[in-house]
């Protein structure tokens, strides 16, 4: 089943190309099944680049998925059009009294900004206060997680001394839970941040579900029981040559990064990179969708409010 978005959105023409069944407005709109209403709130630079990430993770499922982006700050951005962020993204208050089957909340370069410092702090405590009532689902990405740790439960920013940048090997916890289902009990995936996720210390001061996690990296995925809230502290949406562009990025404006972990080959920067995440991060999003979000969401998004959402044990 297809992904459906905006016809003129940039994102549309790449993921036609990779031959992904993106549906137009028009056609979506004489189907007689209700997709899934997912809303994307967008926090990185690059909107683009990042929209179409996360698009092409949705696309893998037999749902059909009807997207909106979102955006939180209202400044001008060097990194996206004004155009394009005026014509695809919707602000906050215009979705504020509706409810949707999934929110998926993204990373952002604030690694080293504490939260009271971050601009936009108070507005993104509204909206993943909102969710509670409005979303059936929220997945937090790498900063969000952290952001979410937070509001949920209290916990303060953990910072690494030194930037985690690479791909990173991470063994599964339970074979059996909905998000794992298809896993191999060893996988790869991409981190990119500053934020420490460590099991023992999530697993003393929260009641997730760890389901994931790495030896380097600490964990990469947990979920509340209810799953009504998933925690990924990686980046499975990246395409094969993001950590590469941060790399020479800073590279270039002589921070001295470190060399990403297992990710360039003979650890050479010069040499293309070759993904190894890819099947593993098509399989999280797709599971989510359908375990998470579909299989768990009134038919009658106006219901949300009655319905009761399964615990599995």
């Amino acid at each position: 089943m297809p992904i459906k978005i905006p016809d003129l959105l940039p994102a549309t023409d790449i993921l036609r190309s990779e031959n992904i069944f993106v549906m137009s407005e028009k056609r979506a709109s004489s189907q007689m099944i209700r997709p899934l209403k997912v809303l994307l709130l967008n926090l990185m630079p690059k909107k683009i680049e990042t929209e179409t990430q996360f698009l092409r993770m949705l696309s893998n499922s037999p749902l059909q998925v009807d997207i909106e982006l979102l955006r939180i700050d209202n400044r001008p951005t060097k990194n996206t059009p004004t155009e394009h962020l005026d014509t695809f993204y919707r602000q906050f208050e215009t979705v504020q009294d509706r409810y949707f089957d999934g929110l998926i909340v993204t990373g952002a370069p604030l690694g080293l900004v504490q939260f009271e410092d971050v601009l936009y702090w108070e507005e993104i405590q509204t909206i993943l206060n909102w969710a509670k009532d409005h979303v059936t689902s929220t997945m937090f990405v790498c900063w969000a997680a952290q952001a979410a740790l937070k509001l949920h439960y209290d916990l303060p920013k953990r910072t690494r001394k030194e930037k985690l940048s690479g791909v990173y090997q991470h063994r599964i916890h339970d074979q059996l839970h909905p998000l794992l289902r298809g896993f191999d009990d060893t996988f790869l995936a991409p981190h990119s941040r500053y934020a420490d996720f460590q099991s023992d210390y999530l697993g003393e001061h929260t009641d997730l579900d760890i389901l994931a996690t790495s030896e380097k990296a600490g964990v990469y995925l947990a979920a509340t029981r209810d799953k009504r809230n998933v925690f990924v502290t990686g980046h499975p949406e990246y395409d094969v040559d993001t950590l590469a562009n941060e790399y020479h990025r800073d590279a270039s404006q002589g921070m001295d990064p470190t060399i990403p972990v297992n990710y360039f080959p003979d650890d050479d920067p010069s040499q293309p990179p070759v993904a190894s995440w890819r099947s593993h991060g098509h399989l999280l999003f797709a599971n989510w969708l359908n375990y998470c979000v579909y299989q768990q969401t009134p038919y009658d998004l106006a219901r949300f409010s009655e319905a009761n959402f399964t615990k599995e044990e």
